[in-house]
């Protein structure tokens, strides 16, 4: 695993690189604002995943178990026509493994899940999430880009996280300090005729006390 540790004007902007799910482990050190499980997607999954009408990719926005991602999944890919077979199993296989490496990483009993489909200019302006902590995964399309801002404004230089790895991204709400300067966004695709599905994981304390609104990503 590769982990650039630095801070710059009280702010975390280290990145993890790790070659193995146990490396996102390193969003917990310090000056480390986000973790990149770095993974190349199978060819056949890919090919299939990018060749699907938009209408078949699963959407879903749930607050769950982590035990029980594995079934809702299914169930949802049923429920957009999601054609059924090995590659179809091997989609359902990593979201309910990514929520299980998730919800342990930051021991918590409850997820909130979002699969997305996007194809429009999606929360295009670089932020961070107002939540503690959040996975994303993009399966089709360019993944979440990001950069280094210590003030608030763009990042100079923007980099993207590959396709099918899993980044592990600081919020706003993060308990320990320094605060992220790694800010981050929804790559703009609008126009493109480009389709992005994507797997964002939030921790959920108590579901009873979650507010109805999601935060964009």
């Amino acid at each position: 695993m590769t982990l650039v540790r630095e801070i710059v004007k009280d702010a975390a902007i280290g990145v993890g690189v790790a070659e193995t799910p146990e490396g996102l482990s390193s969003i917990h050190n310090p000056g480390c604002a986000a973790a990149i499980w770095r993974r190349d997607p199978l060819p056949s999954f890919q090919s299939w995943i990018d060749s699907l009408d938009p209408q078949q990719l699963p959407k879903a926005r749930v607050i769950l178990r982590p035990e029980a991602v594995r079934n809702a999944v299914v169930e949802l890919c049923e429920a957009s026509g999601t054609p059924s077979g090995p590659e179809r199993d091997r989609l359902v296989d990593d979201v309910a493994a990514l929520a299980t490496v998730f919800a342990d990483l930051m021991q918590s009993k409850w997820l909130r899940l979002r699969l997305d489909v996007v194809v429009t200019n999606a929360c295009r302006r670089f932020h961070i999430d107002a939540v503690t902590s959040r996975l994303v995964c993009t399966y089709r399309g360019t993944g979440t880009q990001y950069g280094i801002s210590t003030d608030g404004s763009d990042p100079n230089r923007v980099f993207t996280v590959p396709t099918g790895s899993p980044v592990v991204l600081r919020g706003t709400l993060w308990p320990e300090n320094p605060k992220s300067g790694l800010l981050h966004r929804s790559p703009p695709i609008e126009g493109t005729g480009e389709t992005r599905l994507l797997l964002v994981l939030d921790p959920v304390a108590d579901p009873e006390n979650e507010p109805d609104h999601m935060f964009a990503h």
